[in-house]
């Protein structure tokens, strides 16, 4: 049975069976991310999340995946953009549910070619 003893910023003490683990957070504050998927029958579905993989692997695989794209498989991850605030995770999502599919694909198109300027 595991125990919290105590929580401080960036440092959590847990007892597991007899014995206190001390566990250093790197990077204490917590990622959120949001992100758009392309669906396999082209549409983009925009969701968030705090654990990327678990969250894609959830649409493509499991019955938690958002109802919207269980019909849709496979789907693949076309943007991202991380946050270290649920709340500006949250006002991004809406700002980015409300575009038109055009803007979204000139978000997606944005970031790809931010990233190609990046690469060496």
């Amino acid at each position: 049975m595991t125990r919290r003893l105590s929580c401080q910023p960036g440092i959590l003490v847990l007892q597991i069976s007899c014995t206190p683990v001390l566990i250093k957070i790197v990077g204490s504050e917590r990622q959120y991310y949001v992100y758009i998927l392309e669906c396999a029958d082209r549409t983009l579905y925009t969701g968030w999340t705090s654990d990327i993989d678990k969250r894609i692997n959830s649409h493509n695989s499991s019955r938690n995946g958002a109802k919207y794209t269980r019909s849709r498989r496979p789907v693949r991850l076309v943007f991202i953009r991380g946050y270290s605030s649920l709340s500006d995770a949250l006002k991004e999502e809406a700002r980015i549910k409300k575009m038109s599919k055009a803007q979204k694909i000139q978000l997606i198109e944005g970031q790809a070619q931010g990233s190609e300027r990046k690469s060496p």
